[in-house]
């Protein structure tokens, strides 16, 4: 199977760095990207600004590719998502040419003729990845390996308390939004609300508070899962991202202005239809009324889907890599506080199948790019017979200084760090992200 390809799955940060590596390493790579250009994702969330700057942003084995054509890598400033695409992502892209195959869906990835019940042989096929183009021509693809780095990004998690839609959220489709907003001033006037604990959350409140003091009667509601506001303000002085701790001191000063109000302990059950606006309510019986649209920004959760024939060790409650959810749990550790997680860590039941990115995490909301880089070059290097490196530890994290989780969120604040504890979202790995 050495004359096979590394099939790497998303043409985002992750599965770009996964291509520059296996370059760098001789080993023939195919990307497939379901969008129509690079960090398709990426370009979704571009209005975003990112918590990590320049220099936590570009794998060293990309800027090794691009800068023999000039490109030089910036170092100074924190990028917006369409910055990202710009100034790294896109040319990655293009250094890498047709190694990267856009308008590609990847539906299913199998072991040749072998379902995931069969034992026989099962080893020594390759995998077949089954693929649909934007014409909806089917295609199979054999590999060596697979890289799944598709990210997290198409599945955003309801504003249901109990991880499932409440009573008449998906009704109520067009009130709701599940992306941190660009442009708010068509709700110049309305009442708005935010769902949600984490930064994606933060942000939205934070734009939405100043068309607040623009537009007079704009109104601005953020409910709480947790049973108190404290945690959503990150780590203040602890917190070696500054755009990240920044980013709480601004939501405090809203909060304590009253341009804001916030509703703590309130886990929404059901929306429901007041003639073109909606009525929330808690599971408690408490109710927001006269919600002009609605942000549920409640994280994502991975899409397992297209590995259903494989057989992958996932961790229960997280839905994350086994190998690496001890080490990843927010209600134990931050981003900072995570150690490298390399090819043995990610490996899979299923030999030669590597989840890596935000996707590892599953619905774990600490992840950071520079974390994902230390991934794919441990596993490259892992796939092209490198063990002495897949073993080496070459990641350094910032110290975030904020650590909690969903676990604790009656109890309030974590007592893991010395500040108050957020539920984290990181930009700089996924948006809504972003670390």
């Amino acid at each position: 199977m050495d004359e096979l390809p590394v099939v790497i799955i998303g043409a985002g940060p992750q599965g770009l760095a996964a291509a520059a590596h296996a370059t760098e390493r001789g080993l023939d790579a195919i990307v497939l990207e379901r969008g129509d250009a690079a960090a398709a994702a990426v370009s979704e969330w571009g209005h975003v600004r990112l918590f990590s700057s320049w220099p936590e942003l570009t794998d060293a084995a990309a800027r090794r590719l691009l800068e023999p054509s000039g490109w030089s890598a910036p170092t100074v400033g924190f990028p917006t998502g369409a910055e990202w695409v710009d100034g790294y992502l896109a040319p990655l892209a293009g250094a890498l040419g047709e190694r990267v195959r856009y308008g590609v869906t990847v539906t299913g990835v199998a072991r040749q003729g072998r379902d995931k019940v069969v034992d026989g042989g099962r080893r020594g096929q390759p995998f077949v990845v089954h693929t649909r183009n934007v014409d909806g021509v089917e295609a199979r693809i054999l590999a060596r390996s697979v890289i799944d780095a598709s990210g997290t990004w198409g599945q955003p998690n309801p504003a249901g308390a109990d991880g499932y839609p409440a009573l008449g959220e998906n009704a109520s489709a067009d009130l709701i939004s599940y992306r941190i907003p660009d442009d708010v001033s068509a709700f110049a006037g309305a009442h708005v609300v935010v769902i949600g604990a984490g930064h994606s959350a933060t942000h939205a409140v934070l734009r939405l508070s100043e068309l607040a003091r623009r537009a007079p009667g704009t109104r601005v509601t953020w409910l709480l899962r947790r049973g108190s506001a404290t945690n959503v303000f990150g780590g203040g002085a602890g917190d070696e991202l500054p755009e990240r701790a920044a980013l709480g001191v601004r939501a405090r000063r809203v909060i304590e202005s009253g341009m804001v109000d916030v509703v703590t302990g309130f886990r929404v059950a059901e929306f429901r239809d007041q003639g073109g606006a909606l009525a929330i309510r808690s599971e408690d019986g408490r109710e927001v009324t006269d919600a002009a649209h609605v942000f549920a920004l409640t994280g994502f959760r991975p899409d397992a889907e297209l590995l259903r024939e494989l057989r992958i060790d996932l961790d229960p409650a997280l839905e994350a890599v086994a190998g690496i959810a001890a080490e990843i749990d927010p209600n134990i550790h931050s981003c900072g506080s995570v150690s490298a997680t390399g090819a043995r860590q990610l490996a899979q039941p299923e030999q030669g199948l590597f989840v890596v990115g935000a996707k590892s995490y599953g619905r774990a909301p600490t992840f950071l790019a520079l974390t994902g880089f230390e991934q794919v070059r441990s596993v490259v290097a892992h796939l092209a017979g490198d063990h002495e490196s897949a073993a080496r530890n070459e990641l350094v994290l910032p110290d975030t200084g904020v650590c909690g989780g969903a676990g604790g969120f009656d109890e309030g604040a974590s007592g893991c760090c010395a500040a108050p504890a957020p539920s984290v979202l990181q930009i700089g790995a996924r948006p809504v992200p972003v670390g």
